[in-house]
């Protein structure tokens, strides 16, 4: 394991992360979990391997995702609680995209508190509307190796070619300003309430998204140093 990928200490608690689409927030997670060697949740990755091994909780979701409706809490909540029982667990694990919602986050905490985990930290990524818009529809993919580009910021030598493999570089259908825009709306209806609801708690961290990739990976992890020296 190279050095920088070692665990540096236990985390021994859970980390959310919350921010919009385009924040950065999967990236961030992914380096956190792989700092401290706890695992990286997701509840979309979870759903899509339940279905893929034919679990009940699998199987109970598929036609529900397959209609593209929103999974039942009483199907991601089990499923969640489930997760961090298994002993890779045991030290901590980072979320990204759970809770969405206030009654979410109440079950979660009862979840860790009854597996004798400490509160969990909330890293909240703080960005403005339209630098999203411009992340987000400026963001490119090769369809062979999947390498991610951005017109704007990160753009490839050669317009619509991938540097690594010379195929061509695609746009998401998710990623178009049309799409976009109900995606912010609903999400920030729907986060607000939880970002109130961890900051009266005095969970919540705010880190600034705008900043680069490591700016925002230095801040992060001086958050979750001095919460975890403050317990």
């Amino acid at each position: 394991m190279p050095l920088e990928q070692r665990p540096v200490g236990k985390l021994n608690r859970a980390v959310i992360f919350l921010g919009p689409p385009g924040s950065g927030k999967g990236t961030q997670a992914k380096m956190l979990a792989g700092k401290y060697g706890v695992p990286h949740l997701s509840t979309g990755d979870m759903l899509r391997e339940h279905i893929a091994k034919g679990t009940p909780l699998g199987l109970k979701a598929k036609p529900i995702m397959d209609r593209g409706e929103l999974v039942p809490d009483s199907v991601v909540l089990k499923m969640v609680a489930e997760r961090i029982e298994r002993p890779d667990c045991s030290h901590g694990f980072v979320f990204d995209g759970f809770p969405r919602t206030v009654t979410q986050a109440k079950y979660l905490g009862e979840l860790l508190k009854r597996q004798g985990f400490q509160q969990p930290t909330v890293i909240h990524m703080v960005i403005g509307y339209l630098l999203l818009i411009r992340r987000l529809t400026g963001r490119r993919v090769c369809k062979k190796c999947g390498a991610i580009y951005n017109i704007y910021d990160r753009p490839p030598k050669v317009e619509g070619i991938c540097d690594l493999d010379g195929d061509e570089l695609y746009q998401r259908p998710d990623d178009r300003e049309e799409v976009i825009k109900p995606r912010l709306h609903a999400y920030d209806k729907l986060t607000a309430p939880l970002v109130s609801y961890y900051r009266h708690l005095g969970l919540l961290y705010e880190v600034d998204a705008s900043k680069s990739v490591a700016e925002v990976e230095q801040e992060i992890c001086q958050a979750v140093a001095s919460m975890l020296g403050a317990h």
